[in-house]
């Protein structure tokens, strides 16, 4: 369960940074690591995931000679982000519950 929880936290994460604009791997990990600690090895696998669920789409863009992979937010990452607000107003209720 707790590493079932970590997953889908740090997915929400990423998808919370490429909200507010799309990003490459590299600067994904800058941004992230205000947050949490993630490495390449975590990440890459992520942004696969949620690639393949449809919750972001990627696109390559020239960067100093070289093709730099972008990843952008869709729709359903957006809706990913809603469901997991939704659903973290139940898990506070119960957080809220027991540290009274």
């Amino acid at each position: 369960m707790k590493q079932q929880l970590k997953k889908g936290v740090l997915e929400i994460f990423v998808l919370a940074v490429l909200s507010k604009g799309d990003s490459y791997g590299y600067k994904l990990i800058q941004d992230l690591a205000d947050y949490v600690d993630i490495s390449e090895s975590t990440l890459y696998p992520i942004l696969r995931r949620l690639e393949k669920a449809g919750q972001l789409k990627t696109y390559n863009e020239l960067y100093q000679g070289r093709n730099r992979k972008y990843y952008q937010i869709t729709k359903a990452g957006y809706q990913s982000i809603d469901n997991f607000l939704d659903e973290w107003k139940d898990i506070k209720k119960i957080y809220d519950l027991l540290t009274k």
